[in-house]
């Protein structure tokens, strides 16, 4: 079992007396840590499993009689339940046991999608549940290659102490087949094979399965521009055109792969004065790898050679957002005028400073990577630093605000 950051947090989290409930997408790893983490639960439920998911919406109060069976005393009884979204009369049930006895039972409730949960307007226990995010890797599970430059410049991520990480990989390699745990540990011939597979089953097989919408061929011809748009600033109108439906709807089906954790929207930076700001936001789908597939190309390096720079933005757009993600703290946006000047990332770290941040595919930055960012610090109070993420050897100093450094320094 190769550790994952979260898990020395997440073990700790869950000796508290609260309900835990822990969302990602699919194939993200989260019935494998807490399989290591509880491994020997009172009772487990895997609402993924049809006849087990029939069982409970059939007969919604059988979850809380079979937990009420359990024995009084000797507890915390752990209670597990995978995909738990999708039976969303849980949530209440575990609420009436949790405030009848908060110290005989503990809930972990894992789920890949918060789409029936809003519409529904599930309880999401608010005041005795902690939430937890589980994200495809970070650097920190995933290490540079050993000749790369180690430490962190822009958001150190704090590394609770693990016996074991997942292999080493180059950049190239991450930006082909992206950071999925089962992808990265499967042999390369066969890597492209399971993104296309994730793509068709998980994101379309799953959401005609959940009634999730009605025009099924225009949601996935939406899903293939979608992908092959991500990292782009998102035109409602243009795609609307493209694929035959309204602009709400696509706003809608947007915010779909929002609620399912398998995509990431960036706003527009709006801390700045000016005027110009544009204001629609950029949209990432959540894994390289994922994205390719989506898209209708095979995931590989080829695939990346079309576009390098684009590929390296969004997956430094993608490290970033995971890491805030896990401080619980922080802001990732871009910036952009009508007067032409670009920012790739701004970066409200937790601490409150602004980092603008350009990303750029070179291995040889020069002063003029970094004019932009160099601006922005001078204008800007809240930013002292800049930097420019790049393919170079080690960190180099551009102007006397920005710094150009590895993208295994973030």
């Amino acid at each position: 079992m190769i550790d994952r950051w979260i898990q020395g947090p997440l073990a700790g989290d869950l000796r508290r007396p609260l309900v835990h409930i822990l969302f990602g997408a699919r194939q993200t790893g989260k019935s494998t840590l807490l399989a290591r983490l509880v491994p020997a639960p009172a009772l487990h439920y895997n609402l993924a499993d049809p006849e087990e998911r029939g069982r409970l919406l059939a007969d919604p109060g059988a979850f809380r009689r079979e937990c009420e069976a359990l024995p009084v005393g000797g507890g915390p009884h752990v209670v597990v339940v995978d995909e738990a979204q999708a039976v969303p009369a849980v949530f209440d049930a575990v609420q009436v046991l949790h405030d009848s006895d908060r110290l005989r039972w503990r809930f972990v409730l894992c789920g890949s999608s918060a789409r029936k949960l809003r519409l529904t307007g599930a309880n999401l226990l608010p005041g005795r549940s902690l939430l937890h995010r589980l994200l495809p890797l970070v650097l920190a599970e995933r290490p540079a290659p050993a000749a790369a430059h180690a430490g962190s410049f822009v958001l150190p991520l704090p590394s609770p102490p693990a016996h074991s990480t997942f292999p080493a990989a180059a950049l190239e390699e991450r930006l082909a087949y992206g950071d999925l745990p089962g992808v990265v540990l499967t042999d390369e011939a066969h890597r492209a094979s399971i993104l296309t597979a994730y793509a068709t089953v998980y994101l379309e097989e799953e959401i005609r399965r959940e009634a999730l919408v009605r025009d099924w061929g225009a949601f996935v011809n939406f899903l293939r521009l979608a992908a092959r748009e991500s990292g782009n600033v998102v035109n409602y109108t243009a795609i609307a055109r493209e694929v035959g439906l309204s602009v709400p709807t696509v706003k809608s089906h947007y915010q779909l792969l929002e609620d399912m954790f398998a995509g990431v929207r960036v706003p527009a930076w709006s801390g700045s004065p000016r005027k110009a700001l544009l204001s629609t936001p950029r949209f990432v789908l959540f894994d390289l790898g994922v994205c390719h597939a989506a898209s209708g190309a095979r995931p590989g390096p080829e695939v990346v050679l079309a576009d390098p720079g684009r590929r390296f933005e969004q997956w430094v757009v993608l490290e970033l957002w995971r890491r805030l993600q896990y401080l619980g703290a922080g802001r990732l946006a871009f910036y952009r005028t009508r007067g032409g000047k670009e920012i790739d990332i701004i970066l409200e770290r937790p601490a409150g400073d602004v980092v603008p941040v350009e990303v750029k595919w070179t291995a040889r930055p020069r002063p003029g990577d970094a004019r932009h960012v160099d601006a922005f610090v001078r204008e800007h109070a809240a930013a002292t630093e800049g930097f420019v993420v790049c393919r170079c050897p080690r960190p180099m100093r551009l102007t006397a605000r920005v710094t150009a450094i590895p993208w295994s320094a973030l």
